[in-house]
């Protein structure tokens, strides 16, 4: 397992051109998803959102708002990592009554939890509240990168888009949502440059600080 891990992180690589004529199959596309959502999230609450879109004319018109970047609209889907536009005490709530009816534990009990998750995140100044969903967005990132390399998916994870015009087109603001990353998925075209590119990284020694 470890020797599968490392190789398929050594061939990882941000795609530059995929292949538009290749698909994912459903359940490639389930068994990602269902490992998305297992992502680890501050106190479990998540947050967040993940936007699956696989209609290509809409992904066209997503081109130009990703900066002319067209592997958003020849990947097989497109994933679009949002948070939460505005917290309130109703997403605590709701996911205490979760966890009450996921564990068979009294919503009493969880008293304690409860108040200090409304202590931290509702107390947050409005600035800092942004920072700290999107930081979890970058865990999901990894975890969804980490786990395309494992299933053989190709991805490429962007940043380089306009938020405010993703947010209009998907009409994210409706369902309280704010882009944050985008990662294309499906697979790398044959002539993609950037794959025969080496890998290019510190050496492992002047990456790792150790205290022995």
């Amino acid at each position: 397992m470890e020797k599968m891990l490392v190789a398929a992180m050594q061939k990882r690589y941000a795609v530059k051109k995929f292949d538009a004529s290749k698909k994912l199959s459903s359940e490639q596309l389930e068994k990602l998803l269902e490992i998305a959502n297992l992502t680890a999230t501050s106190f479990g609450i998540q947050l967040m959102k993940l936007v699956v879109i696989e209609d290509r004319t809409l992904r066209e018109q997503l081109v130009k708002s990703s900066y002319g970047q067209k592997q958003v609209a020849d990947a097989s889907h497109l994933l679009v990592l949002c948070r939460e536009r505005v917290v309130d005490a109703k997403h605590i709530e709701e996911y205490i009554s979760t966890i009450s009816e996921v564990r068979s534990v009294e919503e009493g009990q969880l008293d304690g939890f409860k108040n200090a998750m409304a202590q931290s995140i509702l107390n947050m100044d409005r600035n800092d509240q942004v920072v700290w969903m999107e930081k979890q967005l970058y865990i999901l990132l990894g975890n969804l990168l980490t786990s395309c390399a494992l299933l053989d998916i190709d991805s490429c994870p962007m940043e380089g888009f306009v938020a405010s015009e993703y947010d209009k087109i998907l009409n994210l603001e409706s369902q309280n949502l704010a882009a944050v990353l985008a990662l294309p998925i499906g697979y790398a075209a044959k002539d993609d440059f950037n794959a025969k590119n080496k890998k290019v990284r510190r050496p492992i020694d002047q990456f790792i600080v150790r205290f022995d």
